[in-house]
């Protein structure tokens, strides 16, 4: 299929989270066997800045990005607590590789989004304030995954941790210490775990969250065929949750195999205008729940790339917003994610944005 014209190419656009890793040297898998996600991300081993400036110069007007943690760049050795701060330090390197400008105008990496286990409690601490200073300047957050799902087959190999852990005594004693050292906290959760965010966010009003992935509504194993029978107890979550003014979400992750809309790993690719009609309702609803300002449009690359490429992916999103007044579309597409990550662009690229 012949490349998408660009839509609205002028407008400027922060992706609030991509992934960067180099995952040539893992194990192979058989594509016989292997989880659906797996396949999707299989074409991308390597997805570093060579391939995200790739991704980010091929059309829209990105001028800045948020990194979120993917598990990549560890350190092999020392603490395992503090292990994941490897991934920061890779990460604060590349972005102050872009923001020399020899990479071009996109300031990637701007924002950092790391990991520090919460069921430390306390002891998370000393790892939240390593990660700040590997960040130099540029941390913004952590993420914890609480994905979890009876049915194994949902997740595949990304069934990393046990249920409940947003409700555990133990990962609150942690995340108490988030807002003390101006932290925000992304989630990652399926659709049916909405609930224990929302008693996460009340118990929390001062911490700033970010729902990643509007959620993530299930199609896949037990859940298949069963999107539009879930969709209304999706929407009753996503309004509760919006009643809590701390919480913002991220428009995107749809494209993820667990969603498994018709467009997921399509020959031939979907197009934008199909993209957009199977992910109306899930976004619309976010916008009316949220308002524009606590919705921010999202990459999630190269994982999003099993539906389309990411200059399809934001066409697909312009296609969403096209009723969108220019105030909307200004915080939808880059001004909530440049205010909730704290970014720090140039005065030119601000503006912007």
């Amino acid at each position: 299929m012949a490349a998408e014209q660009i839509l609205d190419p002028d407008l400027p656009i922060v992706d609030p989270h991509h992934h960067l890793w180099d995952r040539r040297n893992a194990p192979p898998t058989d594509p016989a066997t292997e989880h659906p996600f797996v396949t999707a991300i299989r074409p991308a081993r390597r997805y570093l800045l060579d391939e995200l400036l790739a991704d980010t110069g091929s059309g829209h007007n990105v001028v800045g990005t948020v990194f979120v943690e993917c598990g990549a760049f560890y350190k092999a050795d020392g603490p395992v607590d503090l292990r994941p701060v490897g991934e920061t330090e890779f990460i604060n390197g590349v972005a102050a590789m872009s923001a020399s400008g020899a990479y071009g105008p996109t300031r990637a990496c701007a924002g950092i989004v790391g990991r520090a286990d919460l069921l430390l409690g306390d002891g998370v601490v000393p790892v939240l304030e390593a990660q700040l200073r590997a960040g130099g300047g540029r941390f913004r957050g952590i993420r914890n995954s609480a994905s979890w799902d009876q049915d194994k087959a949902v997740l595949g190999p990304l069934n990393r941790v046990e249920p409940g852990l947003y409700l555990s005594d133990q990962f609150r004693k942690g995340f108490r210490h988030l807002s003390r050292l101006g932290l925000s906290f992304d989630a990652w959760l399926l659709e049916p775990q909405l609930p224990d965010l929302i008693d996460l966010a009340r118990a929390f009003p001062e911490t700033a969250i970010v729902l990643d992935h509007v959620g993530t509504p299930l199609g896949r194993g037990s859940y298949q065929g069963r999107l539009e029978e879930r969709f209304p107890i999706w929407r009753e979550n996503i309004r509760e949750l919006a009643k809590n003014t701390n919480v913002a979400v991220k428009l995107g992750g749809l494209a993820m195999s667990f969603c498994n809309f018709p467009s997921f790993l399509a020959e031939p690719r979907a197009p934008s205008e199909q993209l957009a009609q199977e992910w109306r309702p899930y976004v619309e609803t976010c916008i009316e729940a949220f308002g524009a300002e606590r919705c921010m449009f999202e990459s999630n690359f190269p994982v999003d790339m099993g539906a389309c490429d990411y200059r399809t992916l934001w066409n697909a999103f312009k296609h969403l917003a096209k009723s969108a007044s220019p105030g909307e579309k200004r915080a939808l597409f880059s001004g909530t994610a440049t205010r909730v990550y704290r970014l720090e662009l140039s005065p030119e690229l601000a503006a912007a944005a």
